[in-house]
């Protein structure tokens, strides 16, 4: 089963990332940024894989870049207090 499969372990597995790059000294602006970067790859290459990530795609293909940016660093706020580590 993929970790895109399951919005749950999809959220623990960017939680785990997000704090893997704060250990790491990554700076808030650059988690940010590639948060947009992987929200937008994930938009062209990958199929929605549960109605959450099926929204989020719907809201992705309409948004401007700016508010592109925004989902992205929501994102990131949903996913910070989540992960196994």
């Amino acid at each position: 089963m993929s970790v895109l499969d399951n919005w749950d372990q999809w959220k623990n597995f960017l939680g785990d990332r997000l704090h893997q790059g704060e250990h790491q000294g990554i700076q808030q602006d650059t988690v940010s940024n590639l948060a947009f970067e992987i929200g937008d790859y994930l938009a062209k290459q990958v199929e929605p894989q549960n109605d959450q990530e099926k929204v989020l795609a719907d809201l992705w293909s309409v948004a401007s870049d700016e508010e592109k940016h925004s989902i992205a660093s929501m994102m990131v706020k949903l996913v910070e207090n989540n992960g196994t580590q």
